[in-house]
């Protein structure tokens, strides 16, 4: 797989009817290792390795429903009081991060009210806090560390 932006981990990965899978520590479960999934084990490795983030406060892949359309995140890290603290949109190192990716996790943000927005194809990562009075989000360098 692609070499990313972001620190090197360790993956058990297997192979089963002609398709690569990769283990997924949050879902407990092999997945298809896609160009997306490679990006998304590698920034759960990021936040949970890194960021010091604990798995158990983090979600993958969850359906959620939004003006009465199922929508699914790639991931969404809680706080400690379980309430949505950081959604994550991940894509193909092959897609670039457009303008239409924050409309997407915005409109994600409408049912969950996030404090935190990150929009990344494993090269490019992009951090935004939401602005609530405002209605928009400001760009940050980094995510913050998980304080305990």
């Amino acid at each position: 797989m692609q070499v990313l932006n972001l620190p090197t981990y360790q993956f058990k990965i297997k192979s089963s009817e002609n398709k690569q899978l990769i283990f997924d520590k949050i879902r407990k479960k092999y997945v298809v290792l896609t160009p997306e999934e490679w990006v998304r084990q590698n920034f759960i490795e990021y936040l949970t390795i890194e960021k010091k983030y604990p798995v158990s406060l983090i979600a993958v892949e969850k359906q959620l429903l939004i003006n009465k359309q199922k929508k699914r995140f790639d991931i969404l890290v809680h706080n400690t009081d379980g309430k949505p603290l950081i959604i994550i949109e991940c894509k193909s190192p092959k897609i670039k991060i457009t303008q239409q990716t924050f409309d997407q996790m915005a409109r994600y943000n409408m049912g969950l009210n996030a404090e935190f927005l990150i929009a990344t194809n494993g090269l490019e990562h992009f951090y935004c806090k939401m602005d609530t009075i405002n209605k928009r989000y400001v760009f940050l360098k980094d995510i913050e560390h998980h304080n305990k």
